[in-house]
């Protein structure tokens, strides 16, 4: 059986690059995945492009929100899919598939009701 093999996800975190990008990548290691290529595209975004076979994507998936990142709604749907799929195959030939992941993280700083109030400008 032949799989999607590449598949994009996006996130977005308000707490620090500093702390979720070294728990992320190794969360990554400790289920058996590597990094390909990571970039910053911009000062509040980075880009991860991950590869991790099929047998070990419910291990990825529950990394991710343990370390705290929020997913969309079609990141969450399509990592679900590929449980779902990991689910109901049992050759080794097929768990072994590698999947390759382009994860898109978006560091927002958190607005509060205090900060605007101090700032004076409206939320952009």
């Amino acid at each position: 059986m032949i799989l999607m093999t590449s598949l994009e996800i996006q996130s977005f975190s308000y707490d620090e690059r500093s702390g979720v990008l070294p728990g992320l990548i190794a969360s990554l290691a400790d289920c058996g995945g590597w990094v390909l290529d990571r970039r910053t595209l911009s000062t509040s975004m980075t880009e991860l492009k991950i590869e991790v076979q099929l047998r070990s994507i419910l291990d990825l998936y529950s990394s991710i929100v343990a370390i705290g990142l929020e997913l969309t709604r079609s990141s969450h749907i399509a990592l679900t899919d590929l449980c779902t799929c990991r689910r109901n195959l049992t050759s080794l030939t097929d768990l072994g598939q590698v999947i390759t992941i382009r994860m898109e993280i978006s560091f927002l700083e958190e607005v509060t009701l205090h900060s605007l109030l101090n700032s004076g400008s409206p939320p952009a």
